[in-house]
């Protein structure tokens, strides 16, 4: 069932009271606010722990890793970029 389908039930014509479906959630009680640790919302973290979750579901489906992976990319870059000779 939908939010809105959830307010819907819970209190019909609430757009006549409420400027949003949030709020009228909100009061309603179907969502609620939860307290986080900080650290949780850094976008960094959060990436971290998707490519963690990617990295475990390759091992899982294929086995280990493959040596052209992306994170050979960024060696392979940096490798380039020593390997230049100087602008003049």
């Amino acid at each position: 069932m939908t939010l809105r389908e959830q307010v819907d039930q819970m209190l019909p014509g609430w757009e006549s009271w409420y400027p949003s479906l949030f709020d009228a959630a909100r009061d309603l009680g179907v969502i609620r606010a939860r307290v986080c640790d900080p650290s949780s919302l850094l976008l960094s973290n959060r990436h971290t722990r998707v490519r963690q979750r990617a990295e475990h579901a390759h091992v899982e489906q294929w086995g280990g890793f493959d040596d052209s992976g992306a994170g050979t990319a960024k060696k392979r870059r940096k490798r380039r970029k020593a390997g230049r000779a100087p602008r003049s």
